[in-house]
């Protein structure tokens, strides 16, 4: 398959559709035993590769951020993109290890609105390294921090004034046997003497004071990670923060909640501007709020944000100061009669995500993954139907508020493929280039094809010029191919695709699972 460029003209690349991917179980770090209970605090609730794909971030609901670094290529002496170049084969499939933890984020309370904010981590950010360190912006409800990691040699201090083979008169040294037999209490005083007595037991060095010296304080061949908040950006929303991201001008970012986007400079953490509000002059006139935002790979002035109606917005800073008029509005038309109870709901978008090459958006509502070309307004280029079993299941889903899970999604580094969540632990893969039938179901667990729904061959249906793909797999029942009942309650929310490899990192419950093909 072809890498992703800016002559995509079809969802991805087009020509003759490529053969499924097969993908195999790599790592799980976290595993949880039968029966075992899971914390609160340790179930996943972001997840991140940075640019590279050399490393991985995860944050959870306690505020932590756990970082994975990329060992495998490594272990074959030198540098994969290196390897790469000399035509070297890396048969071994990506592997990742343990790097380091630190706790972002704490709980908080807002004495003036009587608020408790939780520590959970909403969204994780890489930013560009510099000198060897990395840098991240994590978030949760109101606060966003920018973090740096940085190895730094451990220091030790050596040569003290202590002579091991002599007891000072004024006690026991800390962590050796005084030589003397003399008893001496806690306070350092012997017992031999009045407490008044003047003592003699004190020794000097020979040769007087002049041979007195400070310890040197030396840098040992030893080295610890460690996690600095170097700023703090807080005080800016009034309303949950649901997104984060990165300018290409690696300057800037955005922070987006439910009725306004603010832009940010990293190195000013006390003020922001506010790029888009939609808050109405009366909030009883509200019917619609933001739902994710995100800038474009490449472009630094244009970005989108998606809204609780299912529409799309893409703006241009160039514009305006305040961004209230979009340039281009996606969204795609209901079909008559097919209104619901339900329709609005499960038209929020609850993800966005720009292609790598700024061409197209994929964009995450509850049934439905979709692909939008920002050339075309008039409708998705493809969609792909994510669970189209639970329909007849809406009322039951609006009754136990699982009908407002927020699942996310993801894009292939080349565009061919979009990848995102279901129930059951489930998640599912799909080919978008023009002619793939590819609708692979997988379960997060060391054996992801256990639950597989083979998915019949359909060819892909063409309206006009532009490929409209709708994708349908046969998983149209409650259950499986096994009869097992699908479980609402163990749900995929998060995960993330490698930037230049076909790996997927899942997040189910507190347990991160690795994929490769």
């Amino acid at each position: 398959m072809n890498g992703g460029g800016e002559g995509l003209a079809a969802p991805a690349t087009s020509g003759a559709a490529t053969a499924p991917l097969d993908w195999r179980f790599s790592q799980v770090f976290g595993e949880r035993t039968a029966g075992e209970e899971v914390q609160e605090v340790d179930i996943i609730s972001a997840i991140e590769f940075d640019r590279t794909g050399d490393h991985l971030a995860t944050g959870d609901r306690g505020g932590r951020v756990v970082l994975f670094e990329r060992t495998d290529a490594k272990d074959h002496g030198g540098h994969r993109k290196d390897l790469e170049r000399m035509d070297y084969s890396i048969s071994r499939h990506p592997e990742f290890r343990y790097k380091t933890e630190f706790q972002s984020h704490e709980p908080e309370f807002d004495y003036l609105k009587s608020l408790e904010i939780e520590e959970k981590i909403n969204k994780i950010r890489w930013c560009q390294t510099a000198n060897g360190a990395l840098f991240l912006l994590s978030t949760n409800d109101k606060t966003i921090k920018f973090w740096k990691v940085q190895e730094k040699k451990v220091k030790k201090v050596s040569e003290l004034n202590v002579d091991r083979s002599k007891s000072m008169g004024n006690g026991p040294f800390v962590g050796g046997t005084p030589a003397s037999s003399k008893p001496y209490l806690a306070n350092g005083v012997c017992k031999e003497k009045p407490i008044g007595f003047p003592s003699n037991d004190t020794s000097f060095p020979s040769g007087g004071s002049p041979s007195l010296h400070l310890p040197l304080v030396v840098t040992s061949p030893e080295t610890s990670l460690v996690a600095r908040c170097r700023r703090v950006y807080a005080h800016a929303h009034d309303y949950h923060i649901n997104s984060i991201s990165n300018n290409s001008d690696g300057e800037t970012f955005i922070s987006a909640d439910d009725l306004r986007i603010n832009l940010w400079n990293l190195e000013i953490s006390n003020q922001s501007f506010n790029i888009v509000d939609v808050k109405p002059t009366n909030m009883e006139d509200l019917t619609e709020v933001i739902t994710s935002a995100e800038f474009h790979p490449t472009h630094c002035n244009t970005l989108a944000y998606s809204s609780s109606k299912g529409s799309i917005r893409l703006i241009d800073l160039r514009q305006s100061a305040l961004c209230d008029n979009h340039s281009k509005l996606f969204e795609e038309q209901e079909a008559p009669g097919s209104r619901s109870f339900f329709t609005e709901i499960i038209a929020s978008v609850s993800d966005i995500k720009f292609a790598k090459n700024g061409r197209h958006i994929l964009s995450r509502d509850y049934m439905t993954l979709k692909l939008w070309d920002i050339n075309m307004d008039s409708g998705p280029v493809a969609t792909f139907q994510v669970h189209e079993y639970l329909r007849p299941k809406l009322c039951d889903l609006y009754e136990n508020d699982s009908i407002f899970d927020k699942f996310e999604c993801c894009l292939s580094g080349d565009g061919g493929r979009v990848a995102t969540g279901s129930y059951s632990n489930m998640f599912r893969v799909f080919g978008c280039s023009e002619g793939s039938t590819e609708a692979t179901t997988l379960e997060a667990s060391k054996n992801p094809m256990r639950r597989q729904v083979q998915t019949p061959s359909r060819p892909s249906r063409s309206v006009g010029n532009l490929p409209r793909v709708l994708r349908r797999g046969a998983d149209n029942s409650g259950a499986d191919t096994n009869g097992n009942a699908f479980d609402f309650t163990t749900k995929l929310l998060h995960l993330a695709w490698h930037p230049t490899e076909n790996s997927l990192a899942c997040a189910a419950s507190n347990s991160l699972y690795m994929y490769y093909a």
